[in-house]
């Protein structure tokens, strides 16, 4: 009854008459003074709080600066009058209705750091209506004006205490709110960061997350894992000082949606780990080792093993080969509630029967859904990136090849090279399992050759023994890559007609792979769903002979004596006016072969030059062209490989069919390439090809000074490394590094001299040639005066003469 008494009596006028509501806020304002007692201040609060949603200018134009005098001067001895100041300047302050006036009074309460410095003094409080009070301004102070509270939270006496302090508190909707007011405060400032990581912001944090049941602990988990990761990014000191907290177990769970989310937070918190730039310390191959057992070793969702291999660095160096895992294989028909463990199994050998086949050998592979095809182009990603160095991919490939004296039949044959070899199914209905798992095949195999001479010249010398259709991978339940030694054969033993042929290269193989595919491509019979298929065998086979016939004039040779000329003339001759995909990949390959048919045989530049013309070169160049306007190609990007299929099937009309028809390796790689190709269709064919400039001798010369140069330069970074590690650059180190930048600085002068010797060598020719001509001339001339002299002539001279007019 006194609140409605002093409420009644602050609210009427003096003669009792009724006010407008900007009087009523004037008079309100003016018992706001400290002379007043609390008990009218307080209940004048507590009424502009009822008129501060409908009269917010009003409010906030008679009103705001008396109410921080309350939120100074009483809000700590009182805790109903705190909260009433508290609620009201949130209402004046929030920016949802009437942002203008939000955005103006939060300037005003602003000006100095007084208030924000209060607000944190007023987190220590533990009344609960206090502290919450507080925890929402501040939430609206950040997210009007977010540097400036960070500024003044900065000199703050008790703001890191407060803040962190308020994180363990018992009642979880005051906790609830601590953790979305430090996200905010935390947020792009370096400095705020550290202060709170000091201040046990971690610890609070993780036992939030411990508390609330791990990663199973639904939304709350998931906000503190947000809040961690906020305190992380960008802030090498606290990666560094994070190291040191332990990892949570993921290879055997039960996982529903809450607890995908959280573990996604969790690994893109180690993620930032594994790629910060103070990443390689002893502890370093635990997170490494994490995400690779998350993506190779666990029954964790799809999106979550893509997600951990997408976040393995770009300059991975870690021994996949000698990591041993286990993985898991879902119990068929138990709905993912039983699972069997696998034989045990290389890093390198899940990662590559992953690519090839799918997420758990192939079991859901049919359905060609978006996710798992992601999960499988990841999985090529990181082949990609850790067979950069050349000694990796000459190691995989030598696994390949049988040694000196030994039968190549005798060696057992890969998965990978299983697939890659597999005899398209003429004969039925093709199988778009085998077909993905062809591609898949060709995209591992071109990261092994492209841009090593020495790869791919061992490359020609493979001469796999596989059946004649592809092996069950789903089945079989192997694991191998070459780089480990060899797997268990389960091939049959040959048929006895066989036996007496010559096992067949790899490039032969795949040259009579691609020609029965554009036999079986051109059945009348065939349906544009199964086209489709067939073409996107074709483009796996095109682009990875693309890439190795780059720059090899050998196995040029070897593919032009296997009949691969006449296979890409036909599909030029018979282009479609709507698709000109396949086509395309044909004339660029064409160009190839023209452009490096540098071998003496059979067929030579002098063979295919009369092809090109009777095709039309500026045809040709039109239809490669086009392959830039397809959306199959130009789609393609680092981050995005797999395409949406929207076909007959539901799944694809639901938009969860996807397809792969190249990696952006490829892609880079024709576009780099593609005006050398151009121009080279265009030469003649006793011309220098188009990229060749100095001569054979000299291209090899500058292709072993590269060499050398790229062999020096990684000495250099790996002595560069190990003086980082050492506390004391040892000086001899110094010395051998400075001499390797010494040789490095020759090897490039030597390189310079030897292309201008070049250039002066080829001027010298043409000059020679002037001369020869000039001095047949004149001596022509010469001749023809003395006959008109009557002078004799010797016969030699007259018969010399005689067959250079013939001439």
């Amino acid at each position: 009854m006194e609140f409605l008494s002093q409420t009644y009596v602050a609210l009427r006028g003096p003669t009792g008459a009724p006010q407008t509501a900007t009087d009523t806020v004037g008079r309100l304002s003016d018992r706001l003074q400290p002379a007043t007692l609390l008990a009218d201040r307080r209940a004048a609060v507590l009424a502009l709080k009822g008129l501060a949603r409908d009269c917010k200018q009003d409010v906030g134009s008679l009103a705001l600066a008396g109410l921080l005098q309350v939120l100074y001067n009483d809000a700590e001895v009182d805790p109903e009058t705190g909260k009433a100041v508290l609620e009201t300047l949130s209402i004046l302050c929030d920016v949802e209705y009437q942002p203008e006036l939000g955005f103006k009074h939060t300037d005003i309460v602003l000006v100095t750091e007084q208030p924000v410095h209060l607000l944190f003094a007023l987190l220590a409080d533990t009344n609960f209506y206090t502290r919450f009070g507080t925890l929402q301004l501040l939430s609206i102070l950040l997210q009007n004006r977010r540097q400036v509270v960070q500024s003044y939270f900065l000199t703050a006496p008790t703001g890191p205490a407060s803040a962190t302090t308020s994180l363990e508190d018992k009642r979880e909707i005051v906790r609830n709110e601590a953790i979305s007011m430090v996200q905010a405060l935390v947020s792009q400032s370096a400095d705020i960061q550290k202060v709170l990581a000091f201040e046990g912001a971690f610890e609070k944090l993780f036992n939030i997350v411990k508390n609330e049941g791990g990663i199973e602990g639904g939304a709350v988990s998931h906000q503190a894992l947000q809040c961690v990761d906020a305190l992380l990014r960008f802030n090498s000191s606290n990666q560094s000082y994070f190291r040191e907290t332990g990892l949570p177990p993921f290879a055997l769970q039960f996982w529903d949606e809450p607890k995908r989310v959280n573990a996604l937070s969790v690994v893109g918190i180690i993620g930032l780990l594994v790629g910060s730039k103070g990443y390689g310390g002893q502890d370093s191959p635990v997170f490494t080792r994490c995400l690779i057992e998350i993506a190779l070793a666990s029954n964790a969702p799809t999106s979550l093993k893509t997600r951990a291999l997408h976040l393995l660095p770009s300059n991975l160096n870690f021994p996949l080969s000698e990591l041993v895992i286990t993985p898991y294989m879902p119990v068929p028909e138990t709905h993912g509630e039983e699972w069997d463990r696998l034989e045990a199994a290389s890093a390198l050998d899940a990662l590559v029967e992953l690519g090839l086949n799918g997420e758990y050998n192939g079991m859901d592979s049919a359905k060609r859904l978006v996710n798992g095809l992601e999960l499988r182009t990841a999985a090529v990603g990181v082949f990609e990136n850790f067979v950069r160095k050349e000694e990796i991919k000459y190691a995989i490939i030598s696994a390949m090849v049988a040694s000196e004296g030994n039968d190549p039949s005798n060696l057992p044959p890969t998965p990978l090279l299983q697939a890659l070899c597999m005899s398209p199914e003429t004969s039925g209905t093709l199988d778009h399992v085998l077909v993905s798992s062809s591609h898949f095949a060709s995209l591992f195999f071109s990261h092994l050759l492209r841009s090593s001479p020495r790869c791919k010249t061992l490359a020609r010398s493979i001469k796999p023994s596989v059946a004649a259709t592809a092996p069950s991978a789903a089945a079989s339940g192997n694991f191998f890559v070459p780089a480990d030694g060899p797997a268990p054969s389960s091939e049959p033993a040959p048929a006895a007609d066989d036996l007496d042929d010559p096992p067949q290269t790899i490039l032969q193989i795949l040259v009579e792979s691609l020609s029965l595919a554009f036999l079986s491509r051109s059945r009348t019979d065939t349906s544009d769903l199964e086209a489709r298929e067939w073409d996107r065998l074709i483009v796996g086979y095109l682009s990875l002979l693309s890439q190795w016939l780059w720059e090899d004039p050998a196995a040029v040779r070897d593919f032009l004596n296997a009949g691969g000329l006449g296979i890409l003339v036909e599909p030029i001759n018979q282009v479609s006016e709507t698709d000109f995909l396949v086509p395309s990949l044909c004339v660029f390959l064409l160009g190839i072969l023209y452009e490096y048919n540098r071998e003496p045989g059979e067929i030579t530049r002098a063979t295919i030059s009369p092809i090109l013309n009777r095709l039309g070169v500026d045809t040709l160049l039109g239809r490669m062209s086009r392959l830039r306007d397809d959306d199959r190609f130009k789609n393609v990007s680092p981050e995005t490989l797999v395409q949406h299929h929207f076909g007959v099937s539901p799944i694809a009309k639901a938009g969860l069919e996807g397809e792969v028809w190249f990696d952006w390796a490829f892609v880079d790689f024709w576009k780099s390439n593609y005006y050398t190709v151009q121009r080279g269709l265009s030469t003649e064919p006793d011309q220098l090809a188009s990229t060749s400039g100095p001569s054979a001798e000299t291209a090899m010369l500058i292709s072993s000074l590269q060499s050398s140069l790229r062999s020096q330069s990684e000495e250099i970074e790996n002595l560069r490394r190990q003086l980082q590690q050492q506390t004391t650059p040892a000086k001899s180190a110094s010395d051998e590094i400075d001499a390797l930048k010494s040789q490095v600085e020759s090897l490039r002068l030597a390189l310079r001299v030897t292309e201008e010797k070049q250039k002066e060598t080829e001027k010298e020719q043409e000059d020679l040639l002037v001369l020869l001509d000039e001095v047949s001339v004149k001596r022509k001339r010469d001749k023809a005066k003395m006959r008109e002299a009557g002078l004799e002539v010797s016969e030699d001279e007259a018969d010399e003469e005689e067959d250079e007019d013939d001439q």
